[in-house]
């Protein structure tokens, strides 16, 4: 069938139009033409819709997930779950016997890269299963877990979904994490730098490439977690308390997780090496300081990423803290009561936290700052409370845009962004020869980003609908 679709495209590039002539070239020289992609098994192909070999998608429009402005009226050619071309449908003859998606009226952005993706929530150390068809389903084709309660676990659901015999994102899998003295016990608590040494090792040969710190990780074991780390060919973030940003920039952190809400370096009585001192200097720190936009510039001089998790944020505002109907639908009933426990406190209370929400004004003043400063902002949903997998990630991206940023600039951040942090070239963008990772949206995504018709990956055409009609209740009932 392979070879039958690439036969079918080469006569269809002899005879093309005269004036596409230099662009079916390169297409006939592009290996990715003669790729194969994994094929999947047949309880994942009753959740795909489309499954050709050779796609014609046609008047589309288009976000890159570079940052431009959208291209309208783009015709896409996929073989193999590669991009083969992106133009204009004038410019091109579609290749004979390929599927046409006629996309009028609908938007193509490439797929979500989730970096701050657990597979874990608070009670919960292992939700993989479920949490990946919600990844999936939202759009969300790749994600890095960011810290792992279960790392084999998630290792083994990564391998499945690899091989084709699970539905869920690509994931990129985290180790367990680190803290120290005083923080939570189910994480490693370093005794000695052997014992660092070994941990780092152990799961950088079952193929983990990422590490997390946490609140109590001290100074001197993060610059043994980052030597150990880099020397195996692996990154580390954080969730920072104890370290200030300045400290792990200076020692060679490749990222920091939630921004403005962990940042310890502008905290009153702070004792250094320690996770203490006032929290008012979220009132208080004028974001736009000198002091504020140098440390931001060090971060973005030696190349540290700054991930956004402004959903979980939001959902501890009490003005805001509200579920959505589709979320409540997938949520089981634990999870569902504890939201109504929260919902009532917050009601009885007749609480309207200005603290809470000010302070989320400034954590997303702070990334838009770290934006448009040239910093590398990510994304990541960080699921818990009524934040589930994936329809976080949505959240996320209105969330950015009310911080400032653009549609086109959200997309960024949340897609090539992502794979540029996760080192993974071949997605993150759509243009030629890159993996055909991509979501359909009904309509303009500036306005919509849930409305999801289709998630490709791999060129696989995934219906959301088949995927959510099956989540009832499941989502914290493992």
């Amino acid at each position: 069938m392979k070879h039958l679709a690439f036969i079918l495209l080469l006569i269809t590039i002899l005879g093309c139009k005269q004036n596409s002539k230099s662009e079916f070239i390169a297409l006939k020289s592009d290996k990715s033409s003669k790729r194969e992609r994994t094929e999947l098994d047949k309880n994942i192909l009753k959740y795909v819709k489309y499954k050709s070999d050779v796609l014609a998608l046609i008047n589309a429009t288009v976000f890159d997930g570079k940052g431009n402005p959208a291209n309208e009226n783009q015709t896409l050619i996929i073989v193999n779950g590669y991009f083969q071309a992106i133009v204009k449908k004038s410019e091109i003859d579609l290749p004979k016997g390929a599927t046409i998606i006629d996309l009028k009226g609908k938007t193509i952005i490439p797929g979500i890269v989730g970096v701050h993706n657990h597979l874990h929530i608070p009670r919960f150390p292992f939700v993989g299963e479920t949490a990946s068809k919600l990844y999936l389903a939202s759009g969300v084709t790749t994600i890095q877990t960011c810290g792992s309660a279960s790392p084999q676990q998630e290792i083994e659901l990564s391998k499945r979904i690899e091989q084709g015999k699970f539905i869920g994102p690509n994931i990129i899998t985290s180790g367990p994490y680190f803290t120290g003295k005083g923080g939570n016990p189910n994480m490693i608590i370093p005794r000695n730098e052997n014992h660092i040494k070994d941990t780092i090792q152990y799961w950088t040969e079952r193929g983990v490439r990422w590490f997390k710190v946490y609140r109590h990780t001290t100074p001197s074991d993060l610059k043994i977690i980052i030597n150990e780390a880099h020397k195996r060919n692996a990154k580390v973030t954080g969730h920072l308390c104890s370290i200030t940003f300045e400290q792990a920039t200076n020692l060679g952190i490749d990222g920091i997780e939630h921004g403005l809400n962990s940042t310890s370096d502008f905290r009153k009585n702070k004792t250094m090496g320690i996770c203490d001192g006032s929290r008012e200097y979220m009132d208080e720190l004028t974001i736009n300081s000198k002091e504020v936009k140098q440390l931001q510039q060090l971060m973005i001089d030696n190349n540290v990423f700054l991930t956004s998790t402004l959903a979980i944020y939001e959902a501890s505002v009490p003005n805001r803290a509200f579920a959505e109907e589709r979320t409540l639908k997938v949520m089981s009933s634990f999870l569902k009561s504890q939201y109504r426990e929260r919902r009532n406190d917050f009601d009885t209370q007749k609480s309207n936290d200005n603290i809470r929400e000010k302070r989320l004004k400034r954590i997303m003043e702070f990334e838009h700052q770290f934006f448009k400063m040239g910093g590398t902002l990510t994304a990541g949903v960080d699921a818990g409370r009524h934040v589930v997998p994936g329809f976080g990630d949505q959240r996320n991206f209105e969330l950015l845009k009310e911080a400032g940023l653009t549609t086109e600039e959200a997309i960024k951040v949340m897609t090539s962004n992502g794979a540029q942090i996760l080192s993974k070239p071949e997605i993150g963008t759509i243009e030629k020869g890159k993996k055909a990772d991509f979501v359909i949206i009904k309509g303009d995504v500036t306005e919509n980003i849930r409305n999801v018709e289709l998630v490709f990956k791999d060129g696989y055409g995934f219906d959301p609908k088949l995927i959510l009609e099956e989540m009832d209740g499941k989502f914290g009932d493992e």
